[in-house]
């Protein structure tokens, strides 16, 4: 994990984000992501500086989530780092979200 997913690591783990399930580096089909809730269909990347190099990788990642029934948030590591309680009241929301 790179140092802001461990940031965020320790807020989603154990429920601690509204009794959500978090895993973390989870291998969805091909792909590994950064953090997933199977119960709410929702996976969470952040995304680093480097991250324009791996754009067109990224879509192919997420089309084959969305068909996979999984929704998508994305949060630059800035976010991560300079707005943690927004970040994490974005994902809870989205958590409790209705399909």
């Amino acid at each position: 994990m790179t140092g802001t997913e461990l940031l965020l690591w320790p807020r989603l783990r154990g429920h601690q984000l509204g009794g959500h399930k978090f895993r973390r580096q989870v291998p969805l089909g091909p792909f590994v992501v950064d953090f997933a809730c199977y119960a709410s269909r929702l996976v969470v990347e952040v995304d680093g500086p480097a991250h324009e190099a791996s754009m067109r990788q990224d879509a192919l990642r997420d089309g084959y989530l969305r068909r996979s029934g999984f929704r998508m948030l994305r949060f630059s590591a800035d976010d991560v780092l300079q707005r943690l309680d927004e970040v994490l009241t974005t994902i809870l929301r989205e958590c409790s979200w209705e399909r």
